[in-house]
């Protein structure tokens, strides 16, 4: 609804009114960190100018003197965090504060449970931000202008955060932006310099920039007086550029939460300084849990890159690799230009040595967790982004491949929880291959027919239903000289641990069935390429496998949802001579009732390996005329 030429009054994006109620009922036992997320903000806001102003030295306006001022004032119960940063203009505004424009805002709400202990652990994974002012105020007012503009083009947002907001043009002189929190009653605690000063050497001591606030000698009589003096409250100094001896955990910990933009604690975190030919210093953190975004590959993802303690930019791809873009941290580094681009990033010496350190860093501290007992919680929030490494660092792939973890036939757990050392250890004599079956579900795996002969045989076997999965067994074709082999494409090949008379066995039997497979190579020759005898099924009629070099029916499942045009290609079903329904297939000689049979045989087959039916209704229809025969 529109109030004059320059005021208009807006509604909440729907996401932002639950986030708004969740943030202020969940995280009031914990209050006092909204100083440390407007705060934090406020320094994003002043690196960006850095960054911009390098290009354009214009917009520092004549005052490059970054900072945030944070004032109290006890007869308006109210708390002023200001910045001479970046500022935003009017379409910023709205699209930073009245919007949440985050990939995964979907999945965040659908995981609300209405448990307030678990649905404020959401927020870790989120993010805080902006509206944790509403924990403490009843109404907030945001008043800004982007560096550049003109002082006509300033922006003041006001809203009560119950559902609408109101924002208009105004004149503003200073560029950046100012907060103003009009406190409820029971957040007057915070009207006090004591506390506040306290707070900010809590959480943000290690901002590279000066938090300013008065003077303590200036008591609220003096605040009137004309000379007003402001000192600096934090140590303003780089916390990576400290000696790590130097740095306690609290303090890794709040500056994990400035850079995150988390809740929690990190799961883990490593700080390394490099001296010699190349200077730079590399401090990355492992969250405790996965980002909605996380599975966004397109989304920026990376870590801040500073030079020579100047911010350069956020998400940094170019520094760490989309398998690790769960990854959190900085990169500082003597070694590049200040004005250094995106671009100029992309083909650069200085940055492929630091990128190859700092993979090597990162995969030395999810080693270290993975002889821990954190390593399962790791492995759930990020396992399936690590597996990607497999396929995108051909570099690093060994050390990868000893971290990963799967469920197998060993215990039939769908908890990923057996590596490829495991499985090594544990293969029988005269075992060469490691073996694996991919299936769209984990039941799928491992119910699958397939598994028969080495269930039999006591061979584990490794069931693999992530999606991701299809492409890793394509690019890690062995471990420690064991290769990989599927057990759903080409001929069963048990090697050393097949005996003799199986060979033997079915080739005297494929003899015996000629007829029937040619019967059913004939009734199915519009589905199958080819009909065989095997020995790799015990109780199970048939099966389908997938030719040597044909794409697996599971990987075609996956591209054609993705809506890819695949050409199906048919599958080879195997039957096992041993079943009753094959022996009784063999000697049938009514041919409506063996094509009956014969296309049940296959589309059982089809519905074990997770595979749809073209005829449904002709399938049923096939089952009811059985039941209704033996019936009679």
């Amino acid at each position: 609804m529109t109030v004059d030429v320059n005021k208009e009054t807006l509604g909440f994006q729907s996401e932002v009114k639950q986030l708004l109620d969740l943030m202020i009922h969940s995280l009031y036992s914990n209050r006092e960190i909204f100083l440390r997320e407007l705060i934090s903000n406020a320094s994003d806001a002043c690196d960006k100018l850095r960054f911009a102003a390098l290009s354009d030295d214009g917009l520092f306006e004549g005052d490059a003197d970054l900072n945030v001022t944070v004032d109290f004032d006890k007869k308006n119960k109210t708390i002023t965090i200001r910045d001479n940063g970046i500022g935003m203009s009017r379409e910023e505004v709205i699209d930073n504060i009245g919007t949440i424009a985050k990939s995964g805002t979907r999945e965040f709400f659908n995981a609300m449970t209405g448990d307030t202990k678990k649905d404020s652990q959401l927020i870790g994974q989120f993010g805080v931000g902006f509206y944790s002012a509403f924990i403490v105020a009843e109404s907030v007012t945001l008043t800004t202008r982007k560096a550049g503009l003109s002082e006509d083009e300033g922006v003041r947002w006001e809203s009560e955060g119950q559902g609408e907001y109101t924002i208009q043009s105004v004149k503003r002189k200073q560029r950046g932006t100012e907060i103003v929190l009009h406190l409820r009653k029971d957040a007057v605690e915070y009207l006090d310099g004591f506390k506040i000063r306290g707070l900010i050497r809590k959480y943000s001591d290690h901002l590279n920039l000066p938090i300013m606030m008065l003077k303590e000698s200036h008591d609220d009589k003096e605040k009137d007086k004309k000379t007003v003096e402001y000192e600096t409250v934090n140590s303003a100094k780089a916390l990576w550029a400290r000696l790590r001896k130097d740095i306690s955990d609290e303090e890794y910990n709040e500056f994990y939460k400035h850079i995150g933009h988390d809740y929690e604690d990190p799961m883990a975190r490593v700080h390394s300084q490099v001296e010699g030919k190349l200077e730079y210093t590399t401090l990355f953190y492992i969250p405790n849990h996965a980002p909605f975004d996380l599975w966004d590959r397109n989304h920026p993802h990376g870590v801040k890159l500073y030079v020579r303690r100047v911010f350069i930019m956020d998400d940094a791809e170019q520094l760490i690799p989309p398998y690790l873009r769960f990854v959190r941290g900085i990169v500082d580094t003597n070694d590049l230009p200040l004005n250094v681009s995106r671009e100029i990033l992309q083909h650069n010496k200085v940055i492929d040595k630091i990128r190859s350190a700092s993979v090597k860093k990162v995969l030395g501290m999810i080693e270290k967790l993975a002889k821990g007992d954190d390593y399962d919680k790791f492995w759930k929030e990020f396992g399936k982004v690590l597996k990607e490494g497999i396929i995108d660092d051909s570099n690093n792939q060994d050390q990868i491949a000893r971290l990963l973890r799967f469920s197998s036939t060993h215990d039939d757990s769908e908890e990923q929880k057996v590596s490829l050392q495991d499985y090594v250890s544990r293969m029988q004599e005269g075992q060469s291959k490691i073996y694996y079956i991919v299936a769209e579900r984990f039941a799928t795996a491992k119910n699958s027919p397939h598994l028969e002969v080495f269930r039999k045989k006591g061979i584990e076997v490794l069931l693999l239903t992530d999606q991701v999965d299809e492409w890793l067994v394509n690019h890690l074709t062995e471990f420690e000289g064991k290769p990989l082999q599927g057990v759903t494409k080409g001929e069963l090949d048990l090697g050393d641990l097949d005996e003799t008379e199986n060979k033997e066995e079915t080739e005297k039997q494929s003899g015996e069935y000629k007829d029937l497979i040619e019967r059913l190579e004939k009734l199915l020759e519009d589905r199958v390429k080819d009909v065989r005898i095997t020995h790799r099924l015990t109780t199970s009629p048939a099966c389908l496998v997938a030719d040597e070099h044909d794409m697996g029916a599971n990987l075609e499942r996956i591209l054609k949802a993705a809506g890819q045009e695949v050409p199906t290609s048919k599958r080879i079903m195997e039957i096992n001579p041993d079943h009753p329904i094959l022996k009784r297939l063999k000697d049938e000689k009514d041919d409506n009732r063996f094509n009956d049979w014969g296309q049940i045989l296959f589309d059982q087959a089809l519905l074990s390996e997770g595979g749809k039916l073209d005829d449904p209704a002709g399938f049923v229809h096939r089952l009811n005329e059985m039941f209704m025969e033996i019936s009679r």
